[in-house]
């Protein structure tokens, strides 16, 4: 039986942990622990787990196999170390973290203690990813030179708690919405360096429009993303991204589930979609029997980083800034 803890509770992306605890019988929901004990208790008490405030008493006591981490932005950083240095592997909502230093800390945490870390990032498992996916590798794009990506959201104000709104808590637009497309491009790209640059838009205390940009030999990308979907919008967020290359085009319409090829043999054309997965399965499923899980420890830690790097470049005038991975199944 695989025990898994919750260690923060605020985004209720949480739900990608207990569904799994619902879905499957080898895995058991053992404690929850939130700052604020009541969001503890109310994610706890359907499963009988132990409710606590303080994560590291809930490490202590408990001593999971899999630490979820989905509480407050800018506390996620040291839970996630304090989780790995108890033993536990950790699936973690985006962001990760809301600092470089906080990534390098969890960087060191992952080579001292050999555990895993797991950013759920859900894109990856659309059914309209995994078609693209298949399409990228069967060769039919040719060489992807460009892709560009848009990532709207509604911002639902009255719903967000306080802490949403204030920067060193929050994080930045650019480090919580542009990780899932930067993460797909490299997917599809297979880009391992590069630059990294960002811009934003709007109240400078709280940027609401952004834009994080990769360059590489022979591609760049562009990922949009947004709080501005309006409120009567039935999506929310019209989420797209489109794949450029030397023999043709796929245009990937997360929202409306399609996907969209055009080659230089083939007119513009719907594929079928196969089926996908629910946030948490496959790393869940891959670290109950042991196993890394296929979003690795190494790849969720680069896709926080660009993010971070964008981040931090918007907030410097667009400086582009350097990255580079020697080996993208390490850390």
């Amino acid at each position: 039986m695989t025990r898994i803890a919750i260690a923060g509770a605020a985004h209720p992306h949480v739900a990608y942990a207990t569904t799994e605890v619902d879905e499957r019988d080898d895995v058991q929901l053992v404690a929850v622990s939130d700052p604020d004990r009541t969001t503890a208790e109310r994610w706890a008490t359907p499963y009988e787990a132990k409710v606590f405030t303080d994560h590291r008493q809930l490490l202590d006591e408990t001593q999971p196999d899999v630490v979820m981490v989905a509480g407050i932005y800018s506390d996620r950083g040291r839970v996630v170390v304090d989780a790995l240095d108890a033993g536990a592997h950790v699936i973690a909502d985006k962001p990760l973290c809301t600092t470089l230093e906080d990534l390098d800390a969890i960087t060191a945490a992952v080579r001292r203690t050999g555990r895993h870390v797991t950013l759920l990032l859900e894109k990856r498992y659309y059914p309209v990813t995994l078609a693209a996916l298949e399409i990228v590798r069967s060769g039919q794009l040719g060489t992807i030179h460009g892709v560009t990506s848009s990532g709207p959201h509604k911002l639902n104000r009255p719903t967000r708690p306080a802490w949403f709104f204030d920067r060193a808590r929050y994080g930045g637009l650019l480090n919580d919405l542009s990780v899932h497309d930067l993460d797909a491009a490299l997917l599809f790209t297979g880009l391992t360096g590069g630059t990294v640059s960002g811009s934003l838009a709007g109240n400078p205390a709280w940027p609401r429009y952004g834009a994080a940009t990769l360059s590489g030999p022979g591609v760049l990308v562009t990922a949009g993303v947004d709080w501005l979907t309006p409120a009567g919008s039935p999506v929310h967020g019209d989420y797209r991204m489109k794949l450029v290359g030397t023999e043709g085009t796929a245009e990937l319409l997360w929202a409306r589930n399609r996907l969209k090829l055009t080659t230089t043999d083939l007119a513009p054309h719907d594929l079928p979609l196969p089926k996908g997965f629910r946030p948490a399965e496959l790393p869940i499923q891959a670290l109950a029997a042991g196993n890394e899980p296929d979003i690795t420890t190494a790849q969720s830690l680069l896709a926080t980083r660009l993010a971070l790097l964008a981040q931090q470049s918007a907030e410097s005038d667009g400086i582009p800034l350097p990255w580079a991975t020697d080996d993208p199944n390490r850390p």
